[in-house]
């Protein structure tokens, strides 16, 4: 199945690349809203996922034992920039369970945002797994072993205790099966197993509703939903997709994005989640995507819908400040 053409990006009069994908929308009973593409086929959510795999951390008791908030909560689920903010609540995340940052597995890396970087070169000399944009969530992991006596030491191996968890977690939302044979290694160093579109979309819609799900994850997905909505910074950073569509409609949009391409949402006050990908692994045209997709929910003479076209639909200037062309959605996505 060829998945349509969803974004395009122009040059003068002409269209210079088009980017295909699919896009599923779904409620918690797992009724398809809207869709576009291949829905069914595997696929590795990346980061896009850390909500899900940030419940053992709640579930277990661990979050309120640390004394986390929604700062903290947020973290677990951020791919963040690396900022002073990001990499401090990190490292008091850790040092709340009497760790530091040699207990993390997730490696270290330069921040991916350009101003970020430049930051960290004056003032540091080289990054720590603290500057990893994951160090959050691996935090997030350490404090979970920390709290249920689990030596956290290889907690990013398969086998794991603590992945094992994360494991039966995703399965459970997304109604996939989860082995070796769908498994990879995602860029931090744990497992990624590649679930269909539609699956991921109903995991999200699960925990944005509760439906089907156990009062105790139930009250943890929400609490994870609220906490990300709340401290959007703290889930990506300054100037971040992620952060600027839950800043356009605060407490009403959750939304996450993961490495090549995939993205998800969901508006709880609507009950319904949202995954994508775009086929050739361009952020840029994921967040196109995503936020087009949402805008489809929201009244069209709104601001938060304008808002969020404002995101799928702009121009390009070069560094002359001249205009020279545009990034926008097609009608597949806004028709």
């Amino acid at each position: 199945m060829s998945n349509p053409v969803c974004v395009e990006v122009t040059r003068g009069n002409l269209v210079e690349s088009r980017h295909r994908g699919s896009v599923v929308v779904v409620d918690g009973d797992g009724k398809l809203v809207f869709s576009l593409g291949d829905i069914e086929s595997g696929v590795f959510p990346r980061s896009a996922c850390k909500a899900i795999q940030a419940l053992p951390l709640v579930e277990s008791g661990a979050a309120d034992a640390y004394g986390f908030g929604n700062k903290e909560l947020a973290l677990a689920c951020s791919s963040h920039n690396g900022e002073d903010e990001h990499v401090a609540l990190a490292a008091s995340m850790l040092a709340r369970a009497g760790r530091d940052v040699g207990t993390l597995e997730c490696g270290a890396h330069w921040s991916f945002d350009q101003k970020t970087i430049i930051h960290q070169a004056r003032t540091i000399d080289m990054p720590t797994a603290l500057h990893n944009n994951c160090s959050g969530k691996h935090a997030g992991f350490v404090c979970a072993c920390c709290h249920q006596d689990i030596d956290p030491a290889g907690y990013v191996g398969y086998d794991h205790p603590l992945q094992q968890q994360i494991r039966d977690t995703m399965q459970s939302l997304a109604g996939a099966v989860l082995a070796h044979d769908n498994c990879g290694t995602d860029g931090c160093s744990i497992p990624t197993y590649a679930v269909p579109l539609k699956g991921l979309a109903h995991g999200f819609a699960k925990m944005a509703t509760g439906t089907g799900l156990e009062p105790l994850r139930a009250k943890a997905s929400r609490r994870l939903f609220e906490a990300c909505m709340a401290e959007p910074f703290y889930v990506a950073g300054t100037d971040r997709a992620c952060t600027k569509l839950m800043q356009i409609a605060p407490g009403r949009i959750f939304a996450k994005t993961g490495a090549e391409g995939v993205f998800c949402a969901a508006i709880p006050e609507q009950g319904i989640a949202i995954a994508l990908k775009c086929d050739d692994g361009t952020t840029r045209a994921a967040e196109v995507m995503v936020a087009a997709t949402l805008a489809r929910f929201f009244e069209k003479e709104s601001a938060v819908h304008a808002g969020l076209m404002a995101i799928a639909d702009r121009s390009f200037k070069n560094w002359n400040g001249i205009h020279v062309g545009d990034i926008r959605p097609t009608a597949v996505l806004t028709a």
